[in-house]
């Protein structure tokens, strides 16, 4: 099947009187730059299948690093957990970002984006073999696949592009490979070497985009970026909610510990809805206006998803540990939930929430937030429910704040609203 609108189009309602007729383009185009002022740029069914198949791997992700964490091996599982998610974050991050850019819709560029699913899937399945034997065999190549199919993308830029833009596809698609090179180093050092690996590679990747885009940067689209990272915190936190509920129910199931797990299913509860509503409180895009901005923006989200993931894991060796099944301490169960929080209120506070608050009080909400929640560790069993009532209060009390101020500037200059937000 071939597509039959332009990738910008926005089709009308079935049999509507104003429905234009479908327009049939040729199946191989073109792979030029969209424009970044196009208006109802929406994400595409291509790209929320792109995120769908991505989670599946950050969901082994956290599987294992709740085996790691429960086992009493937290330092070696936060590593190997640390390295696997930056491999499915900066993979889906750069097919964003280049769809946002590049994307036409033709039969090869949906071809090629299948095969980064496929990449991807493979890389899921290695997943468990990393943490348990170390074995990076799957997970580098799974990663290749994806990598190899974005420089095709690439180079099919550099093919219909002159000039700058030219030599900045082939910057991307070059620099993509070599890293790619790079990384079988993970199949040949010694373990104690692989995060020596990791600590030099994962830079030299981020630093790809910025030497590519340094002459002739991407026309990546504001809104639609937002709205894409928007999704797929969505989705990371849906599935957040999905380990978590399935860890409770399998407790309530076999050990019949209703009273024990009580606390934490309300407590994750409360974390995650705060984590979606501190998310989604601001628009984001506008503050999307340079390269500088987006790239920084763009690179926090690592934090902003690993941590997101991560509750999820947390709350399920909470759960195991209340049910006995972990062998760890109720203060490291607790951490296990605590650290991942605080530092998803940190990162959104950083990334979002301080450039729209108005005044120390706003300023103050999220990074207090944090501190208590750290603090919220030492509470014992009762850990994981004061850290989704300390996370309520944070949207509580932001809201508030922004209420009063609100009714304090419609007072001051009655007709004007106020931008200020948690």
């Amino acid at each position: 099947m071939t597509p039959s609108t332009p990738p910008s189009a926005s089709p009308s309602p079935p049999g509507s009187p104003a429905s234009p007729a479908p327009v049939r383009l040729k199946p191989l185009r073109s792979l030029t730059a969209r424009g970044k002022d196009e208006t109802h740029r929406v994400a595409s069914p291509l790209e929320l299948f792109f995120d769908l198949c991505f989670v599946v791997a950050i969901a082994q992700a956290g599987i294992q690093l709740v085996h790691a964490v429960a086992e009493s091996h937290a330092g070696e599982g936060i590593l190997n957990y640390a390295m696997v998610f930056f491999a499915i974050w900066w993979a889906w991050m750069n097919f964003t970002w280049f769809a946002s850019a590049y994307d036409n819709d033709d039969v090869l560029y949906r071809i090629v984006t299948l095969v980064q699913i496929a990449g991807v899937l493979v890389l899921a399945a290695g997943i468990s073999r990393a943490f348990e034997d170390h074995e990076f065999v799957a997970v580098w190549l799974g990663y290749a696949i994806m990598r190899f199919a974005l420089s095709l993308q690439w180079l099919r830029v550099a093919w219909s592009a002159e000039g700058a833009e030219r030599t900045m596809a082939l910057r991307y698609a070059a620099g993509v490979l070599i890293c790619q090179i790079g990384w079988l180093g993970l199949l040949v050092l010694p373990e104690d070497g692989r995060a020596w690996l990791f600590l030099v590679m994962a830079p030299l990747e981020m630093c790809v985009p910025i030497y590519a885009e340094k002459d002739h940067p991407t026309s990546w689209h504001p809104h639609h970026i937002a709205e894409r990272y928007g999704l797929f915190t969505i989705i990371v936190l849906g599935e957040t909610i999905a380990a978590a509920t399935v860890a409770v129910k399998s407790g309530i199931d076999e050990n019949d510990a209703l009273g024990e797990l009580l606390p934490i299913a309300v407590g994750g509860l409360l974390i995650v809805f705060a984590a979606w509503w501190i998310y989604f409180v601001v628009p984001i895009h506008g503050h999307l206006r340079s390269n500088k901005q987006a790239f920084l923006w763009g690179y926090g989200h690592y934090v902003v998803f690993a941590s997101a993931a991560a509750i999820g894991a947390g709350l399920e060796v909470a759960v195991e540990q209340a049910v006995g099944e972990a062998h760890i301490s109720t203060r490291a169960a607790s951490a296990a939930v605590t650290l991942p929080t605080a530092l998803y209120l940190l990162a959104v506070w950083i990334l979002h929430a301080r450039h729209f608050k108005v005044g120390l009080a706003q300023q103050l909400v999220l990074p207090v937030a944090a501190l208590l929640v750290i603090c919220s560790t030492f509470l014992g069993e009762w850990a994981v429910l004061a850290v989704g009532l300390v996370s309520a209060l944070a949207v509580a009390t932001g809201t508030t704040l922004t209420a009063r101020l609100v009714a304090r500037e419609s007072r001051e200059s009655p007709g004007q609203a106020s931008s200020a937000v948690m």
